[in-house]
């Protein structure tokens, strides 16, 4: 069934409605250039009170902006965002190589090396922004939730949450996953099967490797507003560990 079909199979559930954000924010954003692929955007939101948290998180020059929604959500922590901004490449395949390791191994591990290592640093030692790995999530949507599921499973000592969004199918679990496992929170819109699909059978490799999980469905299509409603929830869970309804 395509994306279509499916959509039209669903013409009674009521669309996602923006969800509730503060603006403009009481935190802010600030951005640098980093010399990496010839100069690479970062951009971090600061919560008006000290981070409590951090959540580092693929396409930043979306999700770098996401810290109203934060705001705006009862009992979630004060928590940074810190975002890579996705390539400039006009070629998407650029952009789908450097987020997950099957396409381009050599590409995927020169953007491990910048987001794992130069981000945090960059962000400690101008931001001020340090917190244990429970306290440190690492978070994306569609490709960037596949470079979410990635870094935390190779870098678990850095990452103590995973916090993937309609990942894609791309990067698939490997036969073996190493442990320990970070936890994650895998989560899909009933309106997007194939990514559903993709969700549910990476929430089954890591339980069955003895991860912590929530693997969760809700009402919702691929895109933003589905997945900035769930953003919060996320990043509540990832400090505190319940999930919200």
């Amino acid at each position: 069934m395509n994306e279509r079909d499916d959509a039209q199979s669903h013409v009674d559930e009521p669309p996602v409605q923006d969800p509730p954000r503060v603006h403009p924010i009481a935190g802010e954003v600030v951005s640098v250039t980093l010399p990496y692929d010839g100069g690479r955007t970062v951009a971090a939101y600061l919560p008006p009170e000290p981070a409590e948290a951090v959540v580092y998180a693929a396409d930043g020059q979306l999700i770098s902006q996401w810290g109203g929604y934060l705001e705006a959500a009862a009992g979630v922590p004060a928590t940074a965002i810190v975002g890579v901004h996705a390539t400039d490449d006009i070629d998407e395949m650029a952009r789908i190589s450097e987020y997950s390791p099957r396409f381009d191994p050599e590409r995927f591990e020169a953007h491990e090396r910048f987001f794992v290592q130069d981000v945090r640093d960059w962000a400690r030692d101008e931001l001020g922004i340090v917190a244990p790995a429970d306290r440190t999530a690492v978070y994306g949507v569609s490709a960037g939730a596949e470079l979410a599921l990635a870094l935390g499973i190779r870098h678990p000592d850095v990452y103590g949450a995973i916090l993937a969004a309609s990942p894609g199918g791309g990067y698939q679990p490997p036969p073996t996953l190493p442990g320990p496992l970070p936890r994650t929170y895998l989560v899909a819109g009933t309106r997007e099967p194939w990514f559903a699909g993709n969700a549910t059978r990476w929430a089954t490799a890591l339980s069955d490797a003895g991860a912590d999980v929530v693997m969760l469905e809700r009402a919702g299509d691929h895109g933003d507003p589905f997945w900035q409603a769930e953003f919060p929830r996320m990043v509540a869970w990832a400090c505190r560990g319940d999930v919200a309804g």
